[in-house]
């Protein structure tokens, strides 16, 4: 039987410390915070990178370089027979497409999947990526699997601030003020890998209200058969307010009893357009397991 290597990046929400402990590598995001480059747990914590952003520090997003990536899948087919990579989902980064590319020179003994996922969904996929490979998967049946499961996630995210939704061009300064004003929270959606506006509703318990209700419609419409198989996953993502995502939990545990919830901070290549305070709910499919 072949030996798979599984490799992810930061944007799964998998630390370097919990990806070692799961065999799992997992490559750091990169972040220009004023024109230096930082990379996401190692030399950018999630304390660290909040504080520069509540100091108006410019950041911009990028993505690993190819000489970092194919660098570490060198030395992981020293190890392994095959790898399985699995990034964030490609309509909301080139990482993904640039990887593509590169797995082209390794003539089938690097897989890359692209199934639309990121943050507390793509790490479902790799925890997928490991069950499978205990079934006996090689790399190529793993990729294979994981895409057929495209689509089948969904997540909402609510704001606490329109400052970065303002910056980053995606609505007008005169949206935002009169926005905040009425205290008004967007609650945004990313389906299928792309980020779009979904309700917009007055201060956070409401947008939480509509989040869920979201989920519930979801759960009952979508994936009505996958969650009465029992096998929907549900998840929590946060920006940097743990506390108010812990109370958030017990509301959505509340609200979906028989699930059990994961939580973890929100993906930093997504906190950086919509800042601190955001809480998410999720789903995620399960990969059939034989």
């Amino acid at each position: 039987m072949k030996k798979i290597g599984i490799v992810t990046d930061s944007n799964s929400g998998i630390t370097q410390d919990r990806g070692r402990k799961m065999g799992v590598a997992v490559i750091p995001m990169p972040f220009f915070i004023d024109e230096k480059l930082y990379l996401e747990g190692i030399t950018l914590t999630q304390e660290e990178f909040y504080q520069r952003l509540g100091e108006n520090a410019e950041i911009s997003t990028s993505q690993p370089s190819p000489a970092d990536v194919t660098g570490l899948w060198d030395r992981l087919l020293q190890e392994y027979d095959e790898l399985v990579h699995i990034p964030m989902s490609s309509s909301l980064s080139t990482t993904c497409s640039t990887a593509v590319m590169l797995s082209q020179d390794y003539d089938g003994r690097v897989q890359v999947v692209d199934n639309q996922r990121i943050s507390v969904t793509q790490r479902q996929s790799v925890l997928d990526a490991i069950a499978l490979r205990e079934q006996g998967m090689d790399a190529a049946q793993i990729k294979k699997v994981l895409e057929e499961e495209k689509g089948k996630s969904s997540i909402y995210i609510t704001l606490e601030t329109l400052k970065y939704l303002k910056k980053g061009g995606r609505i007008t300064p005169a949206a935002a003020a009169l926005g905040t004003v009425l205290n008004l929270k967007p609650v945004l959606q990313i389906q299928g890998g792309k980020l779009d506006a979904y309700a917009k509703v007055r201060g956070k318990k409401a947008a939480k209200r509509v989040m869920m209700k979201a989920m519930q419609e979801d759960l009952k419409t979508r994936f009505a058969k996958e969650a009465e198989e029992g096998k929907m996953c549900l998840e929590i993502a946060y920006t940097g307010n743990l506390p108010e995502a812990e109370e958030f939990k017990k509301e959505v545990q509340d609200c979906f009893p028989g699930y059990d919830i994961w939580m973890d901070p929100l993906s930093l290549s997504v906190s950086c357009h919509i800042g601190q305070g955001a809480l998410a709910i999720a789903c995620a499919k399960k990969a059939d397991i034989f």
